[in-house]
Formats: structure tokens, sequence, C-alpha cells
């Protein structure tokens, strides 16, 4: 009963409390990294990959923008939000891909609204993980699905990038 009026009670003073250690109202919005070829164990982007991730940064210029930005150690993953936070002026936040719990930890602790840029494996165990609806599984053609987590009832919305 104490958690519904403090709920209500939070969404009524504009989202400053807290559930756990995510803000109310807070957006955490995960995604894959952009287009790659198959097979390489590291690769960059391709020429699309490149273009999508300026799709990326005009489609936040519509949202709230991510006061911080989590990617993976590879060079895809840095290179997809690259655009981003060089526009924003935000360094992204290296995390380990094999450590979902400890980015979940981390991204929940986030005062602001987070973006984080995962890999095909990694990304429905992150959104659930952040108590949002577990995507299906991802194939590799799988580029430019956007899942935004949000709210006190961790409502999971789904976009693509240009469209």
């Amino acid at each position: 009963m104490w958690k519904l009026i403090l709920i209500a009670l939070a969404i009524a003073l504009g989202g400053c409390a807290s559930i756990g250690s995510a803000p109310v109202g807070s957006d955490i919005y995960v995604m894959r990294h952009l287009h790659t070829l198959p097979g390489a164990s590291n690769p960059d982007l391709t020429s699309a990959g490149r273009q999508h991730a300026t799709l990326l940064d005009r489609w936040f210029v519509r949202r709230r923008s991510p006061d911080a930005i989590y990617v993976s150690n590879t060079a895809r993953a840095q290179q997809t939000a690259a655009v981003l936070a060089a526009r924003l002026k935000l360094v992204p936040k290296i995390y380990d891909p094999r450590d979902t719990p400890g980015l979940v930890a981390a991204v929940m602790a986030e005062p602001g609204a987070v973006l984080v840029v995962g890999h095909s494996n990694t990304v429905p165990d992150i959104v659930a993980g952040l108590g949002g609806t577990r995507p299906g599984p991802l194939v590799h053609e799988d580029f430019g699905d956007i899942w935004r987590v949000a709210g006190p009832a961790r409502v999971t919305s789904h976009y693509k990038l240009g469209e």
C-alpha cells in the first residue's frame, strides 16, 4: 500500500522519487550497435552503419537526449554512439558486455536519461534486467531497433531508426 502511495506521489511531483534506484520517469534507451558485416571479430560500422549513427543523433533531437551513454568495448558499439556523444559533449562509459547485472546496476544508478548500446546477444537481457519487456532474439540483420524502458511501471516502447 505504501509503495502505491509513494508511486502516486512521485508521479504527482513530476518523477522526483525513485523505485529501487531507478529514477521514476527516467528514460533508458537500449539498442544494438548499428550495421556491420557478419563474421569479423571486432568490425567497424559499414557505411550504412555510419549513416544510421547520424540518424540516431537526429532521432534524439525530438526526444529527451541521454545524460549518459554506455557502450561496450567494441568498435561498432562505440562508433554507433559517437555522433550523438560528440553533439552532447558526453564521454561514453565503457562496460563489459559479459556483465549484464553490473551494467544494469550502473544504469539504474544514473540520475537522468541513459542510452545503452549493446549487442544482439545482450540487448534482450539488458532490457529485461532494466524491468522492461524482453525483446525476442535478435539476428545479425536486426539493426536500428531501440527499446525505451521508462516510468514506474517500466513500460517498454520499441522504435526503429528511419521510420
